[in-house]
């Protein structure tokens, strides 16, 4: 059982190093929305997704409502559930309901491809090993990057908060270039985003998000539905 654990922590370093830098800039951005050093840390213990909390920061200082962020959390972060069963497929006998919660705390895009690369079971030890060592690259980058933000001049944090949006670009831009049906989504997302910041100025940040998600992603489907066989490829 140890010797799982710490294999899951040796190859979920490469996570932490990645995790440590963008969860700095995170940190950075809490500090500008007034929060607290103590709620910026705690926000990044209890939930593990960039986009779904910096969506959730936005919406705590918009002062939007408790449904508002619930359904942008839904929105955003529904992904990890599809990740969560996908690897429910491939999980070790000796995982009990009590492991599958606690694991199913930790998946994220990352620690989800590298436990999908496993030829063997995955094991509750493992899963923990590798789950361990990228949310201490994430809690302690956000502590960073909150008492930086903290002591820093106003244009300095200002400058570190593009970190998060630095990331979040190039994420979409490399697979964009070879897929134009995804290039579509995120260009019809942009727009609408723009058009609802300078157009609909009454609809709260996080029901844009939801709205821009949500219509992209129906005439995504509409206009580019997904064939059998491109679905076998994938799934491949």
């Amino acid at each position: 059982m140890r010797k799982k654990f710490v294999r899951g922590m040796r190859h979920g370093v490469p996570i932490m190093l990645g995790y440590l830098s963008v969860s700095f800039g995170f940190g950075v951005l809490c500090i500008q929305q007034n929060l607290s050093i103590l709620a910026a840390v705690g926000i990044s213990v209890t939930n593990l997704t960039s986009a779904g909390q910096v969506a959730g920061v936005g919406v705590i200082a918009a002062g939007g409502s408790m449904l508002e962020m619930i359904l942008c959390q839904l929105v955003i972060n529904l992904r990890y559930s599809l990740m969560s069963l996908s690897l429910s497929q491939r999980l070790d006998p000796s995982f009990n309901l009590m492991h599958r919660l606690f694991v199913g705390y930790g998946i994220t895009d990352e620690i989800f491809a590298v436990a999908s690369s496993q030829d063997e079971p995955l094991t509750p030890a493992y899963m923990y090993g590798l789950i361990f060592t990228p949310f201490i690259g994430w809690t302690l980058g956000t502590l960073l990057g909150a008492v930086a933000g903290d002591i820093m001049p106003a244009s300095v944090t200002a400058a570190l908060s593009l970190m998060l949006y630095g990331m979040f670009i190039a994420i979409i831009l490399p697979p964009a270039k070879k897929n134009h049906k995804l290039l579509f989504v995120i260009l019809l997302s942009a727009a609408l985003s723009v058009v609802t910041h300078f157009f609909l100025p009454m609809i709260s940040s996080g029901f844009a998000i939801i709205i821009c998600a949500l219509i992209s992603s129906v005439l995504a489907a509409v206009f580019f539905p997904v064939e059998e066989q491109e679905r076998g490829e994938a799934q491949s």
